[in-house]
């Protein structure tokens, strides 16, 4: 019987594993405050702050659970393979590994024996076999069958270990293995098919035919099916009561003891299958509907073992709850620990020191001169700078930028730069003029500065212009170069165009100064681009005037 039962649920087990058991469970970030209960926030506020070293424990989601399978009495009787039960949970975790369950269970149960028995006499639901309830004992050799129905009702809290999900090697798991034990609160309602149609009128069953069939384990099904042909369904008589016990809805009540063990199969964080077989043990002898040994004696033999009864069941679970994560039987708490060792995310980490032997920031696997000066720049390789590529680095020149013509320098990185063949010519002539000096005696001239991208002088500019109109006047052999910087795109030569040649128009049309003693030059490098410098010019060569280069780009005030 059991046999039978069992097989066909393995089956449907392996059936259910074989289209479920590799699911994706999503971790929860430890980080998140709005899963955790108030009364839990400081222990959380300290691990986000990394004064703590364990995080606190999340809220966490309610199972809510049906189910339904195979109910069946464990007696004197024989059971029947294929009767029902259901039950209703709903489970709520503590820990990663206990969790509390609170259930409701109704099972129906009904037995038959193939053997016949003749020490029924003790058993007042056969009374009417051998006469009317009190009367004197009336030995009779006839044997019955003992049978019964019961419907049972329990309510138990139980106690729930998970075994498989904390997990060394993988990080979470689809089928969650438990066990469970707790007390319960039950009552039944047996029933016995002593008397043919429940009539009262203690009307005998005739068993002779049934009798007739040698009573043997291998003749049991042609018993059983003899019986059901003489049997009808009545079950109109109660088995005796057990007194000094209570009632509940006028059914005998009893504690009881539940153990059991389950598995669960993960359909989706929000859904489970679970399969599971639990045991009730209560405290009584007559959920077959009979406590007593076969005793032809006139005094009453008790059996000593009680009855038991076993669930086995198949049935979905349902998680809910809000800002919850899913029941902490599912979640993995070293996954959180492996994750991260293997990318960290709070755990704070030491500055990792490198070998800088030179103190210039690069360090030695990557320095390419290990022994440069301190204080001394560097590039990216370690190596000490040359701006100027002059041969001497930065950190000993004395003139850090000599330009090309004027290398190679001295020890310092000071050059020599050859003079210009324009001054060597005016030198030349000055010279030939007996004057002793170049130039025309103008003296140094100033720099315009300009705000912003403005090409509009300001007071102090046309000062400053003012004093060059009249340095001009008094030396009317002078020419003057007008220089503007900026040469990087067009927009910055356009606006060196315009300062110049607002500088220059200036002196013309304000100041009076002929405009053939210009020398009209922008765009120049090396130099402020928001700067217009003016010098002598004398002996040079130059236009006083050039088209914008780029006229759509032109400043207008």
């Amino acid at each position: 019987m059991a046999s039978k039962k069992y097989t066909l649920l393995i089956g449907l087990l392996c059936l259910m594993v074989s289209g479920t058991f590799a699911q994706t469970i999503t971790s929860y970030d430890m980080r998140d405050s709005s899963l955790i209960p108030a009364k839990r926030l400081p222990q959380h506020n300290e691990f986000n702050q990394n004064a703590y070293a364990f995080p606190a424990q999340p809220r966490n989601q309610w199972e809510v659970g049906v189910k339904a399978g195979l109910f069946d009495v464990i007696g004197d009787v024989h059971s029947q393979i294929f009767t029902p039960g259901v039950g209703i949970h709903v489970r709520k975790a503590l820990g990663y590994l206990f969790s509390v369950r609170g259930e409701y269970t109704m099972g129906w149960a009904k037995g038959l024996n193939y053997s016949p028995s003749s020490g029924y006499i003790h058993n007042q639901a056969w009374s009417g076999w051998f006469g009317p309830p009190g009367s004197a004992y009336n030995p009779t050799t006839t044997p019955v069958y003992y049978n019964y129905k019961t419907h049972v009702s329990e309510l138990s809290l139980q106690g729930v270990f998970t075994f498989n999900n904390i997990r060394f090697h993988r990080a979470k798991t689809g089928i969650n293995f438990y066990a469970l034990a707790g007390l319960a609160g039950m009552i039944y309602d047996t029933k016995i098919n002593a008397f043919n149609d429940g009539s009262g009128s203690y009307a005998k069953y005739n068993f002779a035919s049934a009798l007739a069939i040698a009573p043997t384990y291998e003749n049991r099904k042609d018993i059983k099916k003899e019986l059901k042909n003489i049997l009808d369904d009545t079950y109109e008589t109660h088995p005796e009561d057990e007194p000094g016990h209570a009632k509940v809805f006028n059914e005998p009540f009893r504690w009881a003891f539940v153990v059991g063990a389950g598995m669960q199969i993960k359909v989706s964080n929000k859904w489970n299958i679970a399969i599971e077989d639990k045991f009730s043990s209560p405290k009584t002898d007559l959920l077959d509907g009979q406590q007593w040994q076969e005793s032809s004696q006139t005094t009453p033999a008790q059996t000593r073992d009680f009855d038991t009864y076993n669930f086995f069941s198949v049935g979905a679970n349902f998680n809910i709850g809000k800002k919850a994560v899913e029941p902490l039987w599912w979640i993995n708490p070293l996954e959180y620990a492996y994750s991260e060792i293997n990318r960290p995310k709070h755990m704070q980490l030491p500055k990792p020191i490198l070998d800088d032997s030179d103190n210039d920031g690069v360090t030695d696997q990557f320095d390419q001169e290990p022994n440069t000066p301190a204080g001394a720049p560097v590039d990216t390789h370690g190596v000490s700078r040359d701006t100027d590529g002059d041969g001497v680095p930065d950190f000993r020149d004395k003139e850090l930028i000599t330009p090309t013509q004027c290398q190679p320098v001295d020890a310092d990185g000071v050059g020599k730069c050859p003079e210009p063949a324009c001054c060597q010519e005016l030198r030349n002539r000055m010279d030939s003029l007996g004057t002793g000096k170049v130039g025309c005696g103008i003296g140094d001239l100033p720099s315009i500065t300009f705000s912003g991208r403005s090409v509009t002088l300001s007071n102090d500019g046309k000062a400053l212009l003012a004093s060059v109109a009249q340095k001009l006047r008094n030396s009317p052999a002078c020419r003057v170069a007008v220089i503007g910087y900026g040469e990087s795109s067009k927009a910055a030569q356009q606006l060196s165009w315009d300062r110049v040649n607002a500088v220059i128009n200036y002196l013309v049309e304000k100041e009076g100064i002929s405009s053939d003693r210009f020398i009209f030059r922008y765009g120049q490098g090396e130099g402020a681009e928001n700067t217009v410098d003016l010098r002598d010019a004398t002996g040079e060569e130059g236009p006083n005037t050039v088209p914008a280069p780029h006229p759509n780009l032109r400043k207008r005030g």
